[in-house]
């Protein structure tokens, strides 16, 4: 027999877990990735080049949205808002550029898309019930 949760089955809390863990280490990683990697003045360069609007306000806040929500889609915490947050810049990232690539790897569409779909996923479904306790979900 399987125990109901509000969120669904236990399959469903689990399965939102993975959706979690696998997109918010992701982004964790992009986050980093623009900081660290590119640093700031290199991803903002990029974001120039790349036609982003105001892209010395654009490119830090990109990075630090990714790398934020992305601990948040691991922790379970505020899940909604921090998809809502990612949702939104991978539709900015589609519009600008993605989608003149076209379909497929290593610039179309694909996997943004990918992205996107989790992302709209648990901000409609929310974190399930393996989350960190205690902190709003």
């Amino acid at each position: 027999m399987t125990t109901t949760t509000p969120t669904g089955t236990r399959h469903t809390d689990l399965a939102l877990l993975t959706v979690r863990l696998a997109t918010g280490l992701i982004f964790v990683m992009h986050g980093t990735q623009k900081i660290f990697t590119y640093t700031l003045p290199g991803t903002t360069q990029a974001f120039t080049q790349m036609g982003a609007p105001l892209p010395a306000l654009s490119a830090p806040l990109v990075a630090g949205a990714e790398l934020i929500g992305g601990l948040l889609l691991i922790a379970g915490v505020l899940t909604r808002w921090a998809g809502g947050a990612l949702t939104l810049i991978l539709l900015g990232a589609i519009a600008l550029v993605h989608l003149k690539a076209g379909f497929f790897n290593p610039n179309g569409v694909e996997f943004p898309l990918s992205l996107l779909a989790a992302t709209v996923a648990l901000t409609l479904a929310g974190p399930g019930r393996y989350r960190v306790p205690g902190l709003p979900a």
